[in-house]
């Protein structure tokens, strides 16, 4: 027999799940929380290297921006949770927080743990029923209510608040299951892909550098002329590629094109040196310094191994003395060092992806409340609607934010 008495279903206990379904039970509302793994915050506690990146430090207009465009769908979820709110939420159950000097939000004690922990005793003082391993397999529509199969039970409730997340990280349960159920409910689905994930490319020699790390660079992505990316920050070598916030931030046009091996990865390695400043850096060198090694006077700037690499990129031997540097082969130092190009073959896909762009199109979704233009009484908010944002704490942020909302009205 059905079990009816819930007002509210909320399908998926990660960031978005929690806050809604304590938003709505707060407001009295009889709310259950139905998640299948067998603990809640699953991601949260993987998330920022098992630190959590909570959110970013800026305003509203600061999440806003950084999403770009789609980005002014949660200015309604920003004013009823915002960034403030949320670190005061956390805090206000024994968690304290720290901005680094990326702007990044963390729990002083850098542990996502206590974080998932904060939200949880919410969770419990908010008089939800947090129910583990039922994994939702059908959701329907029922003379205005809703139909819930689930581990071999059904149950009913008035409103739905589906937050199961995307497809990254799949290994914590986000294997896309929200998309069907939307998809079935009449929703368009923006093809979900990879994004925050390293980007592979067509440069053996990238793996012998596994483990350097370039604390700045500026990178672009090209596809014939025209850029389609740039963003600046720290950059990783990995046996298999690129990483690093720098790479993961400009992952998501690679994922989303169509034919990401023809496309270019452009690396600045010295972006707060202009190219003249350069030339004559490395023509003074070659009067003052004649007797010294490249590798050694660029090793000042840049990991030794990096420039003995980028030496032999230019066709210099890693022992290449500074004296007799001819323009030509400034410029040759100039190509190798401030605009190398990497072809890309395409990125380690959702296994290693940290959120994932695409999902329930977000026209169909009405931002002032988070409740579905096509099927009143279903609301949608976390990761599986088609938003996803850069690296730093805004997709837990809008995560946070959305289910907020959604807890606030269904």
């Amino acid at each position: 027999m059905p079990e009816g008495g819930w007002d509210v279903v909320v399908i998926g206990a990660g960031a978005a799940g929690l806050l809604a379904a304590i938003r709505a039970a707060e407001r009295g509302r009889r709310t259950l929380l139905l998640e299948k793994n067998r603990q809640a915050g699953v991601k949260i506690l993987m998330s920022g290297g098992t630190r959590c990146n909570i959110t970013h430090a800026t305003d509203n207009r600061g999440i806003v921006e950084a999403f770009g465009p789609p980005g002014r769908f949660l200015h309604s979820a920003l004013a009823a949770l915002s960034v403030q709110e949320t670190i005061e939420l956390i805090e206000a159950e024994g968690v304290p927080t720290k901005v680094e000097e990326t702007g990044k939000v963390f729990p002083v004690s850098n542990k996502a743990a206590d974080v998932l922990n904060a939200l949880l005793s919410r969770l419990r003082r908010s008089g939800a029923t947090l129910s583990l391993e039922e994994p939702v397999q059908d959701l329907r529509q029922n003379d205005g209510s809703f139909a819930l199969t689930a581990s071999g039970r059904t149950v009913t409730a008035s409103s739905v608040i589906l937050t199961s997340g995307g497809q990254s990280y799949p290994g914590s349960g986000t294997t896309g299951d929200g998309y069907g159920f939307s998809a079935r409910l009449g929703h368009t689905i923006i093809t979900p892909r990879a994004a925050l994930v390293p980007v592979t490319v067509a440069a053996p020699w990238v793996a012998d550098l596994r483990g350097v790390t370039i604390p700045d660079v500026s990178v672009r992505v090209w596809e014939d002329r025209v850029c389609l990316a740039r963003r600046r920050g720290s950059l990783l070598f990995a046996h298999f590629g690129l990483s690093g916030p720098v790479v993961l931030d400009v992952s998501r046009v690679i994922s989303r094109h169509p034919r990401p091996e023809c496309l270019m990865l452009e690396i600045d390695f010295l972006p707060n040196l202009v190219e003249p400043a350069l030339d004559e850096f490395l023509r003074s060198e070659a009067i003052a310094s004649g007797k010294k090694q490249l590798a050694g006077i660029l090793a000042g700037h840049l990991p030794r191994r990096l420039c003995e690499t980028l030496l032999a990129l230019a066709g210099m031997p890693p022992d290449r003395k500074a004296a007799g540097l001819t323009k030509i082969d400034r410029g040759k130092l100039a190509e190798a060092f401030k605009r190398l190009r990497l072809p890309i073959t395409g990125t380690l896909g959702f296994k290693k992806a940290e959120v994932t762009t695409g999902g329930v199109a977000l026209d169909e979704i009405d931002s002032r409340t988070l409740q579905s233009k096509q099927v009143p009484g279903l609301f949608i908010a976390g990761e599986v609607l088609d938003l996803d944002g850069p690296i730093g704490g805004y997709n837990f942020q809008a995560a946070f934010s959305t289910g907020w909302l959604a807890g606030s009205v269904a």
